[in-house]
Formats: C-alpha cells, structure tokens, sequence
C-alpha cells in the first residue's frame, strides 16, 4: 500500500467513525471497499497494512448513533478482512465478528429496521464465506435461518442480497469433484495449519455443507408451492433462488435439489398460478440446460416441461411456449410443441393453415380462440407470437408444422387485417379481428417478423403481395412513424433479397406507387416520417438491383431515378430538423459515391451541395449534422481515385471542423485529414498509415464509415517534402496542431498518434518545409507547450512574425504576443515531446483523479466544509465520483 495512503487511513477512519457528521456523498464509501477489495485480492492483508481498521470497525460497531450508510460499510469491510484465514483468527480473536454480525444487538438498538444495514449484513458475510472457518461460524452462529427470512424481505434489494448469499454458500462449498466448488489446498497452512488439521477441515466443512444444504433444500421445498395469494412473493422469490443454483449447480448438488423439490414443482404446476409461470419456466429451462453429459435431459424436467406445454391458461401457454423457443433448445419434440401453440393464434386470426392435420393443435383451439376475443388479451398473445418469427427462420426445417413461407402470407394478411385493407375469410372471427385493427403494437411487430421471414427459402415467391401491403401502409395517412419507420426497413430488406430479381418481381405499378408515397413522406408534417424517408433512401442507394442482363443501378435510382432522388435530398438539407438534415447528408454521400468512383469532376449540383454543406458545418446549431458534414467529405475522398485532384473546399472543412464545439466533430475531422495524409504519403516507402497506431475512442462512437485507401498510381516514391507542403496547403497540418492542445482527450490522443506518424515519415527531410501558427487559441496554447524553443522555431528559416522576410540576426527575430509565427513543421514535430504526450493522454486523468490517494483526501477535505456552521450553500466540498 502507497505510503500516503497508510498515513491518511488513520485520519479517514477517525472521519468515518464520528457519529455526528455523515459524509455528504455515500458513493465514496463504496469507492473505498472497492480499493481494500482490490488489495486483498492482490495478496495483502488489511490488517497488517492498516492497525487502524480495527480499531474503527469496533468504534462504529459499539457507536448506537452510527451512520446506517457508514455501519453498512463496515459490516462489509469486516466480511472482507475475514475473507482470509488470518483476517478471520484475528478479527474472532477479538471478538469482532460476534459483535459485528450478532443479530441481537442490531435487533435491539432498533437498527435492524434499516434495509442499509441488512444489506450490510448480508454482504458482509458473503464477503467473509471464502473459506471452511468462515462456513463453519455461519453454522455455529445459526444465520441460516435469518437468512431465509430476509430472502423474503420487503425490500426487493435485501430479498435479491439474500438470494445471491444462499446461491453463493450452495454453489461455493460444493465438494471438489463439482463445478465451480471450493478446492481445500495443504500449502493454505493460514487456513487449515497441519496435516491433521487439514483433515479435520475438510470432515468439519463436509459436515457444515450437509447441514446447510440440508435446510436450504427443505425451506425451497416447502416454500416453492404457495399456500394462498399472500405466499406467492416467498413462491416468486424461492424460484428466483432455484434459478441460480441449478444454472450452475454440480451434478451432485443438482440431483440433490431436483430429488428434493421435483414434487413441489408439479404441485405449482398443477397450480397454474399466472403470475408464476415465466419463474417457474426459467427454473425447468435452467435445470434442461445444466443435464447430464450425455446430453439426455431428466425425466423429471422433462415432464414439467411438457406439463408446462400442455397448461388450460392460453396466455400461460403462450408464455411458456414462447419462453422456451427463445432459450435456444431445439429439443424435438418440445420445440414443435411450441412452435405449434404459438402459430396457433396466427392460424385463429388470419384462417391460413399453418398447422396442417396435427391434432394437438385442436386441443387448444377453442380455449385460445375464446381469449382472443379479449382486446388486450388478443394484442399482447399476438405480439409474442410474431416476435418469434426470428427464431422460426433459425430452426432446422423438419421440427416446424410448416414450411417458413407459408407462414409469410398468413403475416400479410394479418398485416391487411389490422390496417382495415381486408377482413378474415374465416366466420365467426369478426370479433377477433376487431380487436387488432388500427393495433401499432401489432402492425410493428408483423412488420418486424416480415422482416425475418424474408431470408427464408421460398420468400421471392410472395414479393410481390409483400410490396404492395408495404406500399399501402406507407400511403395510409393514420400510419404511426413508428409503423412507417418499421415499414421501410422491410422494403429495405425485401429489395435487397430480391435485388437480382426486382424488376422481374414488381410491376411499372408497384414502382410507380412506391416512388409517389416517397415523394410524399418526404414533405410529410412529422419530422420521425420525413427522417425515416430520407433514411430509407440512403439505404435504396446502398442496393444495386439487376435492371437487365447487363445493366445494375441502385434501387433509389430504379425506383426514382438519380436526378430525383438527388433532388429530394437536396431539399431535406434545409429541413427545420437537425436529425433529417443529418440523414439527408449522410443519404446523399450513398447516393452520391457511384459517381465520385468514375472519377468524374464535380457538376453544378454537386458544387452547391458541397456550397450547403460547408454552410451546414459552419452555422449549424446542431451536432449531428456538422458530423454527418465531415464524414461526407470522408466518404468523398475515400472515394475518389487516386488521381483525382484535392478538392478546394476541403481546406475549409479542415479548418472549420478542427475549430468545432463538438468533440465528434472533431474526431471525424482528424479522420479526414487522416485520410489525406494516407493518400498523401501512399507512395512513401516505409509510411505506416495513421490508423495503425489508432485505439478505440476513450468515449463516444467509432465513424460507421468503411475507407478504403487508395496506392498511388505512379510507381515513383514522393518526395516526403513535396507531400509535406501539400499537407501544410490544405490545413492538414494545422488541424492535427489544434488537436493536439484540444481540450477532448479523444481529439487529442488521435491528433497525438496522427502526429507521430507524420514525425516519423518525414524526419529524414532536409527541406525546410513552414507553416503559420496563430496568435490565438489554438496556436497560443501550442506556444505553451513548445515554451522557450518558440524564438528558435521562429528564427531558423529566415522567416519571422507574420511571414515577413528578415534578413537581420537571430536575435532580431522576437515572437510577439498575439501574433501570428511562421515555423518549421519538422522542427516543431521534433520539439513536441510526442511520445510523452502519447504517453499521459493515453493514461488519462484517472491516475491522478481517481487515486485512492485522491479518494482519501476527498473524504478528509469533504467533512469539514461540510458541517462548518458559515459555510455558504454551493460551496461544500463534494466527494470526487467516478
């Protein structure tokens, strides 16, 4: 332990331990057990490092007027220091342990009722069951039964500790040959001492597991089946606990369980109690999951599951099926069970026979069709239904009822029933379908299933009912943008399975239809609507459809031609909305990027999109469109050949994006600039390319932009200088100077990287190649950084303040305050210190601010200011969190 730190612990403990004065920010205690958690699972001993813990945990525990928060900080703390066979001798040598988790006298200074400081307790000693001693207190002490009883505790925290307490003591002291268990180690002499000693242990640990097990496995058996409405929390809570001990349960321990609750478990069952069944479908998924070796699920599990599949309860039925479709087993004859009971409401609904001749199916029929004359009954079985449509296109052909294509159509036309389009051919079913029209919940989640479905064999053959039931909800005014938004990504996905086919699968009618509801929902009244139509033509634009036998264009420019498409963007860059004006930009560069690949010069349009653009990156008031600004010009330049010439204006990006508010904006500015020194330095033998040096952002998100960096056509190495200049011309330069003083450590740390592979490329220059640094801002703060080397910087290439000649002697060439200098780029990447600075901004301030030196110290200064009488509000001094 740092020195420091052994000096202020005194003081801290002496802070924490005064009753009167409760800290102003409890999240500090926390921070602290994690450090002293820390150091005892690096090998120290608390105890040995710091006297004074001892010393407080027996101030704080004898104190009637301690804190609660403080109080439970130090039962947890006192778990921890007895994690060890030393820690524990010395703390039971002193009494400690008795005092500290005594019952009794939490019981009677009344501070029992405080749900803190059963959480404490409970921790404290899942802290301490790290070894047979500590189990063997447990037992000696009769926590057991405490513990059970808050495992029903009206505090959902304290019911939750309890029940990862008990998994943790059934999990951790099984026998070696278990997973997961204890292991008993002959070297741990601070633990177990001699070799008879150790035997003793391990007959004393066998003998405190049986006992504890023993009355665990009772109480789950008795208070798994619920006696009447009021047990049904104890029911809700053992099922929780039998949970996390059969997923991860021995085959010991879990046929110990199983053999003692396997009757309880029918018995609720049997009991059919709505509000227990995903629990208890969550115990028999647990206990199919962890079976034997050989893979052969019990018999006993496997007959509650088809118990569970067989319930009277349509909607416990549907969550069970549902429950164990998503769980991933792909048991024969489960998973056709379930797949049947959950196509059963589609069936019902839409009259299609997705279950042919199977009659188990029947057997649910009227029950189910009873239920979903229910409104909200019918919507919420709907809904899980659909949403297993994913898993249907997963399973293996032979366990469904049918083949998934049928299933597509029985989707449309429940699609059509809910938008009014069409009502059911089957009678009798009006009052069913009544209840799903006009449904969003349902309209999104057939939506989503469509979706699905579409990758399955077969799907082509219904593409052309699914886009004309696409295209009209797209064109019904009550459509929600949710809908809408949920009805484009299925014609996405649609298009693109069907590329190769599209125009032989859709009709001059459906194109026509499509095209004119776009051209509509891009002026709709709702910003969601308009957002999603300019998204969804990003999209088409990313689609390349086969138009005949050898001819391929997007889907945006087959279905509305380029110019019209183009158009339409161009007119969203000037929506009231930042969030379509983002999508706009980001849809043009899609739409836009076939063209730049020929290589073409920029049209007229073109010219004043990019005109729009650089007025969007200087004025917008919004960050996501700035953002989207710059990763245009990404995709720009990635795009373009080799050959092509800088565009003009991407000297005005650099510069506007590096001066940005927005730290993202930043980042993607030195992404483009990146992206130029590539190309830059391409035919640069030995560059290593910036991005090889680039880690993960700090904070924030990664550009989605793919690049694609381009060789140089000539197969001559540049001149580095000649590059160099180059960079200088366009602001490259200047943009990764400015990042590296940024304020944003992501900025910086790319700008720092970026840097050095620049240093490295072009250190062996002997040109002198110069550029300006401001007298402001950015260029200020580099001067700070490059201190007294400024004045040789400065006067090395006979260039002095303001780009002015100077033909007189060094000393005449003084760097005035405010004013812009000309310096030496190689000079200045040569004085910069870079590695240093890679060095600090990739450890960060965490080091310094998040320290427990800092955390000792915060706790010192935080209690005075806070309970001095004068001190004014907003002047306390509040415990750094991290």
């Amino acid at each position: 332990m740092d020195t420091e730190c052994v000096l202020l612990l005194p003081g801290v403990c002496d802070v924490l331990a005064d009753s009167g004065r409760p800290l102003p920010d409890d999240t500090s205690l926390e921070k602290l057990l994690d450090w002293f958690t820390g150091l005892t699972e690096s090998g120290g001993s608390l105890l040995e490092s710091c006297p004074c813990l001892n010393i407080f945990i027996s101030t704080v525990i004898d104190d009637k007027d301690s804190d609660s928060s403080v109080l439970s900080f130090t039962l947890k703390l006192t778990g921890l220091i007895a994690a060890t066979g030393d820690g524990f001798i010395m703390l039971q040598e002193n009494s400690v342990l008795d005092k500290a988790f005594g019952l009794q006298h939490w019981q009677e200074t009344g501070l029992w009722e405080d749900p803190c400081l059963r959480i404490g307790w409970i921790q404290g000693l899942k802290n301490m069951l790290q070894h047979p001693k500590a189990l063997s207190f447990f037992v000696q002490s009769d926590f057991i039964a405490p513990l059970l009883k808050l495992k029903t505790d009206t505090s959902l925290f304290v019911a939750s500790a309890a029940n990862q307490m008990l998994a943790h003591i059934m999990l951790f002291f099984q026998p070696a040959t278990s997973a997961g268990s204890i292991s008993m180690d002959k070297k741990d002499d601070k633990v177990t001492g001699s070799t008879k000693a150790f035997n003793a242990d391990l007959k004393q640990l066998a003998a405190d597991y049986t006992a504890v097990v023993k009355v665990i496995s009772e109480y789950l058996r008795e208070s798994l089946v619920p006696k009447d409405n009021t047990k049904l929390h104890q029911s809700l809570q053992t099922l929780k606990l039998l949970v996390l001990l059969l997923a991860e349960a021995g085959p010991e321990l879990r046929e110990e369980l199983l053999q003692c609750v396997s009757v309880s478990l029918e018995e609720v069952v049997t009991a059919g109690c709505s509000q227990l069944t995903s629990p208890l479908m969550n115990v028999l998924l647990a206990a199919y999951s962890s079976g034997t070796d050989d893979h052969v699920p019990d018999q006993r599990v496997d007959r509650l599951l088809s118990s569970m599949l067989n319930i009277n309860k349509p909607s416990d039925l549907i969550q069970a099926a549902a429950a164990f479709l998503h769980s991933g087993h792909q048991d024969a004859s489960h998973t056709a069970q379930a797949l049947r009971i959950l196509l059963l409401p589609l069936q019902i609904i839409t009259g299609h026979n997705l279950l042919g001749s199977s009659t188990s199916a029947t057997d649910h029929q009227i029950s189910m069709a009873e239920h979903l004359k229910r409104k909200t009954s019918c919507i919420s079985v709907m809904c899980t239904c659909l949403s297993t449509a994913a898993n249907i296109t997963l399973l293996p052909s032979g366990l469904l009822p049918c083949p998934p294509a049928l299933i597509i159509p029985a989707v449309l036309s429940l699609l059509r029933i809910c938008s009014g389009i069409s009502s059911t051919p089957i009678s009798g079913c009006s009052e069913t379908c009544r209840n799903v029209i006009g449904s969003g919940k349902v309209q999104k989640c057939a939506l989503e299933a469509l979706t699905s479905l579409s990758c399955n064999r077969g799907a082509q053959e219904d593409a052309s009912e699914v886009f004309a039931v696409l295209i009209q909800y797209l064109k019904n005014p009550d459509s929600d943008p949710t809908v809408l938004h949920k009805s484009y990504q299925a014609l996405v996905k649609w298009i693109s399975v069907c590329a190769d086919l599209f125009f032989s699968i859709t009709t001059d009618q459906i194109r026509q239809d499509l095209s004119n509801v776009v051209k509509k929902r891009v002026c709709d009244m709702r910003w969601e609507v308009r957002d999603s139509t300019v998204e969804f033509l990003g999209h088409m634009a990313d689609i390349h459809v086969l138009k005949s036998a050898a001819e391929v264009c997007s889907a945006s420019e087959a279905l509305l031609g380029e110019c019209c498409t183009t158009s339409l963007l161009r007119e969203a860059l000037q929506d009231t909305e930042s969030y379509v004006r983002a999508s706009a930009i980001s849809a043009l560069a899609k739409t836009l990027t076939h063209h730049w690949q020929q290589g073409a010069a920029p049209s007229q349009e073109e010219s004043e999109i990019m005109s729009r653009l650089l007025e969007i990156l200087s004025q917008d008031t919004e960050g996501f469109a700035r953002r989207a600004v710059v990763r245009y010009f990404i995709a720009w330049f990635s795009s373009s050949p080799s050959s092509s010439p800088p565009m003009p204006s991407l000297r005005s990006v650099l510069s506007q994006g590096s001066a940005d508010l927005d730290w993202e904006v930043k980042v993607h500015t030195l992404e483009l600039a990146e992206q130029i020194m590539d190309k830059a330095f391409s035919g640069q033998r030995g560059y290593r390319k910036g991005s090889n040096l680039t880690q993960p952002h700090p904070y924030g998100v990664l550009s989605e932009q793919t690049y694609t960096l381009h060789a140089h056509t000539e197969g001559v190495e540049l001149d580095s200088s000649e590059a160099l200049k180059d960079l200088v011309e366009l602001g490259v330069v200047s943009a990764l100077l400015s990042g590296l003083v940024d304020c944003d450590r992501p900025v910086g740390l790319k700008a720092c990287r970026l840097l050095i592979t620049l240093r490295e490329t072009v250190m062996a220059t002997t040109t002198q190649v110069f550029c300006d640094l401001p007298g402001r801002g950015w260029g200020q703060e580099l001067r700070k950084v490059l201190s007294v080397k400024m004045k040789d910087l400065a006067g090395g290439g006979g260039r002095c303040v303001n780009g002015a000649e100077n033909g007189g002697t060094e000393d005449e060439c003084v760097v005035k305050e405010g004013e812009d200098v000309t310096v030496d780029v190689c000079e200045v990447l040569r004085s910069l210190d870079l590695n240093d600075r890679l060095d600090v901004l990739t450890q960060s301030s965490d080091h310094i601010h998040n320290s427990p030196l800092s955390l000792l110290q915060d706790i010192l200064t935080a209690r005075p200011a806070h309970t001095h009488t004068d001190t004014q509000p907003g002047q306390e001094v509040i415990v750094d969190c991290y």
